[in-house]
């Protein structure tokens, strides 16, 4: 079964990742815009160093532009979905712990509005 991705919707119908990628500059876009495509061509098999375990269900898709590293957290739910859930650009080698816990909290907002669907 083919996997589509798709983007976290907050309450107000916002999708924070799309926001994200909106304000990144048009090289970092052009990156970002490229790694979502090869989510959706490589699905659950995209490999290191494109895609990484972060915690429990969650994962990062990768990509650097320069110095700056290129992250977007998302997941699978149970529709065979990639849903995006949240965006950021670091320059250290680990993720921070508050933007694991906004994607961990999306994560469970989606999860309960398919639920309640």
């Amino acid at each position: 079964m083919v996997w589509q991705v798709d983007f976290y919707e907050d309450e107000d119908g916002l999708a924070p990742v799309e926001g994200f990628i909106a304000g990144l500059s048009r090289e970092r876009k052009a990156k970002a815009l490229a790694i979502i495509k090869l989510l959706a061509e490589e699905g659950p098999t995209l490999p290191f160093p494109y895609s990484s375990q972060v915690r429990g269900k969650i994962r990062e898709l990768r990509t650097q532009c320069g110095k700056d590293k290129i992250r977007i957290l998302y997941f699978g739910d149970p529709r065979r979905y990639f849903i995006l859930l949240h965006g950021l650009v670091k320059r250290t080698d680990t993720l921070p712990e508050e933007d694991i816990q906004i994607t961990e909290k999306r994560m469970h907002h989606h999860l309960q509005k398919l639920k309640g669907s």
